[in-house]
């Protein structure tokens, strides 16, 4: 398992993470609770997190807290309090708080190596359910229902940074593609520039979704419109660059049409997602194969027409 250790004592948090070690499970240690938080959103790889209430700069029961609402986002995530103060708050606060399961201080190893053992088989069980229950079967991305409950989950935690751009992305002339060359070949464009909007949006620490047919949207938190531009653009061009040989034959190629937003701090996702609808309907009446841009407050949509050759 991946275990993330968060312990105000450097000396302390070794010690677990020795412990760890000697069963064979990857470590990564953290002093300061809000890096560790930054550490877990980052890294879908991580299991479980151990985590004593004393920590700083936020303690370990807002810790928690931010814990459980990154793993009600869709990530299994196993949470561990321990502490070494038994009688300042119960075990019924901790639990409450958003832990898992609670672990005394000092730490005994076959106590915690069994409790690991717990953890592992209930982030296994919860993995393949959400996966199941979240993921579009065709491209593999988060489907609709699992977009808004990740987008919920940042706009709820207090680690949360800034706006989240958007960019709502559709391929072009698809019906003609699945009425010319059959849905196999349609099922095949759907798979690979779903890989290819899964693979920008962690590479900006976001999420992808199949928004419905053949339209995707990226999540970026801490982007704002004018940076989820670029980013769009170099999408638009990483698509325009497919080319795969159909069961007809022939020799597919396509584009697609990006309206690029953001969401501000408060603002409901819908209106966001809205903007962004319009600024992708401009780029499709501008010709498609391109990018436009709506910033929040705008008054019209900004276009980045395609240039020839690109």
């Amino acid at each position: 398992m991946k275990v993330v250790v968060v312990e105000s004592s450097r000396v302390m948090a070794r010690g677990v993470a020795g412990l760890l070690a000697q069963r064979g499970h990857e470590t990564a240690i953290f002093t300061d609770s809000r890096e560790a938080l930054a550490f877990v959103r980052a890294d879908e790889n991580v299991d479980a997190v151990l985590t004593g209430l004393e920590t700083t700069p936020l303690d370990g029961f807002e810790t928690c807290w931010a814990l459980r609402l990154i793993a009600n986002a869709g990530r299994p995530l196993y949470v561990i309090a321990m502490s070494s103060l038994a009688h300042t708050r119960s075990l019924s606060e901790v639990l409450d708080a958003g832990a898992d399961d609670f672990i005394s201080k000092p730490l005994v190893a076959e106590e915690l190596h069994a409790r690991l053992r717990a953890a592992e088989r209930m982030t296994r069980l919860q993995r393949a359910l959400w996966h199941q229950a979240q993921r579009d079967l065709l491209s593999g991305l988060l489907n609709r229902r699992a977009f808004f409950a990740r987008m919920a989950g940042w706009n709820e935690d207090p680690g949360n940074y800034g706006s989240i751009g958007l960019i709502l992305a559709d391929l072009d002339h698809f019906k003609r593609l699945n009425d010319c060359h059959g849905h196999d070949c349609g099922d095949e464009a759907i798979r690979r520039v779903g890989s290819l909007c899964d693979e920008y949006a962690r590479a900006h620490g976001g999420a992808a979704a199949r928004f419905g047919g053949e339209e995707f949207i990226l999540a970026l938190p801490g982007c704002d419109a004018g940076a989820s531009e670029p980013i769009a653009e170099s999408l638009r061009r990483s698509v325009a660059a497919i080319s795969f040989v159909a069961g007809t034959g022939a020799t597919i190629t396509l584009s697609g049409s990006f309206g690029v937003t953001a969401s501000r701090p408060g603002e409901a996702v819908e209106t966001a997602i809205k903007r962004a609808d319009d600024a992708l309907y401009e780029a499709k009446n501008c010709g498609r194969n391109q990018v436009c841009v709506k910033a929040a407050g705008a008054s019209g949509i900004a276009a980045r027409h395609q240039m020839m050759g690109a």
